[in-house]
C-alpha cells in the first residue's frame, strides 16, 4: 500500500481527549473516509470490528498520539506521513 492510497480521519465523540480519536484509513476500502454515522450504529461490542472492515488501519487517542509524540515515534506537524511510517514500521501496512 502506497501513501496516497490512506487519508488520516480525525473522529470527535465528545470534546474529551479521551474521546479524540486520529485514524489511518485505508482509502481503497473507504474511499471517502470513515462513515462514522454508520458505526455508530453498531453493537459496542462489535465496534473495533467495524473500524477495520471500514478500512481503519490504526488508530489512537489524543494521549497516546502526545505519548507517541514524545517517544519520537510521531511528527505531530506531520501527522498523517508518521502515521503511514510507524504502520509501515510495525508491519501494518506492506508497501508496495
Amino acid at each position: 500500500m502506497k501513501f496516497h492510497q490512506t487519508s488520516l480521519q480525525k473522529i470527535e465523540f465528545s470534546d474529551s481527549p479521551e474521546d479524540i480519536y486520529y485514524c489511518l484509513v485505508d482509502l481503497r476500502i473507504s474511499p471517502n473516509g470513515l462513515n462514522i454515522k454508520k458505526i455508530r450504529l453498531t453493537d459496542p461490542r462489535n465496534i473495533d470490528q467495524q473500524f477495520r472492515q471500514n478500512g481503519c488501519l490504526l488508530m489512537f487517542d489524543e494521549t497516546e498520539i502526545s505519548e507517541l509524540t514524545a517517544r519520537g515515534d510521531l511528527n505531530p506537524d506531520n501527522l498523517h506521513q508518521s502515521l503511514y511510517d510507524l504502520a509501515v514500521k510495525e508491519k501494518v501496512i506492506k508497501q508496495d
